[in-house]
């Protein structure tokens, strides 16, 4: 199945309903960022029409997270590698659907991988985010409810009145403790603040929730938190996200270290909180400790950046 029947599509301006247009493409076909741009064998996105060749273009079909967490994967089936994840009330962009697998990407990223298209739902517009480490939803507005769900930090949520007490929200058929929670737009804590609430988290690769995560995933989570976008990847972010520091500019809590294929953030001059595979978890230790595990490389340190917020 190719998306685009009989849902919210995501249409390119010059494509009207019913309208069959032909594009010619002239010149080389380049590739981008294979992890970004939605192209593969069979079948592109109908932005790349034009641009680049494929067989086949998708208008893509909408759709949101509906799952605490949905695994993005490489490939479609449950034993490929993770890429990725797709957060409850985050939007995703289908391109293909074949049996129970979705072919697409992350609105917020433009990461492309397969997910499960049973955890995927109609759009709706969340009013809050996790910004707990996780959160759980309860039957009713009490400690001594049953659990329902967790969602993990990061988790968009459609939330209704409070409860009597005032402690709860409506959400989901249930209710979820204020405290866990901001209005998306208004995180009070910093991204320094929330990566140190996820200090013990597993060390998990494709991860980026407060259940499991990876060192970018990590720094995406809790800028993105702020409002603040960042590239997937950690080369990406090298690259594109924040400012360089002069060198010789003493570091500042929030800062981030690139290492090779690994990122932190820094909680002081002279610490770093970053999930890596060492501690299996999120830590935070001497930044020189973190440098040492570098050392065959010919730098180990390759940027320091500043992300202003």
């Amino acid at each position: 199945m190719v998306a685009g029947q009989g849902h919210k599509q995501l249409v390119d301006g010059q494509v009207q309903a019913g309208e069959r247009p032909i594009y010619t493409l002239s010149g080389h076909s380049l590739v981008g960022d294979k992890r970004t741009t939605p192209i593969r064998g069979d079948l592109a996105d109908i932005s790349l029409a034009g641009k680049l060749f494929a067989p086949h273009y998708a208008v893509p079909m909408l759709r949101t997270g509906i799952a605490p967490v949905t695994e993005i994967y490489a490939e479609a089936h449950a034993t490929s590698m993770p890429v990725s994840a797709l957060m409850h009330g985050e939007e995703f962009a289908v391109l293909d659907v074949a049996g129970a697998w979705a072919w697409g990407y992350c609105l917020h990223d433009n990461y492309l991988g397969y997910v499960r298209f049973a955890e995927l739902g109609d759009d709706f517009d969340a009013t809050h985010i996790v910004s707990a480490s996780a959160t759980l939803l309860v039957v009713a507005p009490s400690a001594k409810a049953r659990v329902l769900a967790r969602y993990p930090m990061g988790a968009q949520l459609l939330c209704g009145a409070p409860s009597e007490c005032g402690n709860y929200l409506a959400c989901e058929n249930g209710f979820v403790p204020r405290a866990h929670l901001s209005e998306i737009g208004s995180v009070a804590a910093s991204p320094a603040d929330l990566a140190e609430q996820l200090i013990g988290t597993p060390y998990s690769w494709g991860g980026r929730s407060g259940d499991a995560i990876d060192c970018s995933g990590l720094v995406q989570l809790v800028f993105g938190l702020k409002g603040i976008l960042a590239p997937r990847d950690a080369d990406m972010q090298q690259a594109d996200f924040g400012a360089d520091l002069p060198k010789g500019a003493e570091l500042q809590r929030g800062d981030l270290v690139f290492f090779p294929g690994h990122v932190g953030i820094m909680a002081d001059a002279e610490n770093i909180i970053h999930a890596n595979g060492s501690a299996m978890a999120v830590s935070v230790e001497p930044l020189a400790d973190a440098a040492a595990r570098f050392a065959e490389h010919d730098e180990a340190i390759l940027a320091r950046k500043r992300v202003a917020f």
